[in-house]
């Protein structure tokens, strides 16, 4: 498996614009690094095509990427005595995952909080009630001025969560506010989702290879 450093070199070869970028994509890698070394959980959330950006990158951190990331021996023992032959096919299929959630995919309670409490407070009804000091926050915003993402990172600041964006154009007020602005040089609403995949399947490749390899 290739070194988070390797991974991230390849994709500047292969995005040359993303250059730009480096240094806020090494800064959100060591920033997860972080939180998962300290048990800590990523909370994912966009809108429109970033929401279904969301639900991508929450996929290929709870299992295998790119490799088979097989269960502890520990765990496996475990699974077999329990769940005996059951628990043998367990043991050797299921894969390790790192903690992710994407706050778009409760449709309930997101619809809930609309209803009862109002408009775009669902991510960060979310985060009040999950986010524990050391997690990451990871917002898409094209624009970077998504309002509930905004009003979802405010949460997030005084829960002591760290607060990565991920946008585009100029980052919008999502610059200001995160930790972290991973702001990709394009204009254009689609644009800047083509390079957002390549941004974010890089971090995962990353975390998989520090964590998994």
């Amino acid at each position: 498996m290739k070194t988070p450093d390797e991974i991230l070199s390849e994709l500047l070869d292969r995005y040359p614009q993303l250059s730009a970028c480096a240094e806020s994509l090494r800064e959100a890698y060591q920033c997860l690094v972080d939180c998962y070394e300290h048990d800590g959980i990523l909370y994912v959330c966009g809108n429109g095509g970033s929401c279904a950006d969301s639900d991508h990158i929450t996929g290929e951190l709870l299992k295998g990427f790119v490799s088979r990331r097989p269960l502890p021996a520990e765990e496996c023992e475990k699974l077999q005595a329990l769940a005996g032959d059951d628990g043998a096919m367990l043991a050797s299929t299921l894969q390790c995952g790192l903690r992710a959630i994407s706050l778009n995919s409760h449709v309930a309670l997101t619809t809930a909080v609309g209803n009862d409490l109002g408009d775009n407070l669902g991510p960060a009804q979310m985060l009040q009630a999950l986010g524990r000091p050391g997690d990451v926050f990871l917002a898409i915003s094209t624009s970077g001025n998504a309002r509930n993402l905004a009003l979802a990172g405010a949460v997030a600041k005084a829960k002591e969560v760290k607060v990565i964006g991920l946008t585009g154009r100029n980052g919008g007020k999502l610059r200001q506010s995160a930790d972290i602005c991973i702001c990709v040089p394009e204009d254009e609403t689609y644009k800047i989702q083509e390079l957002h995949l390549p941004v974010y399947h890089a971090l995962c490749l990353m975390l998989e290879s520090r964590f998994f390899a």
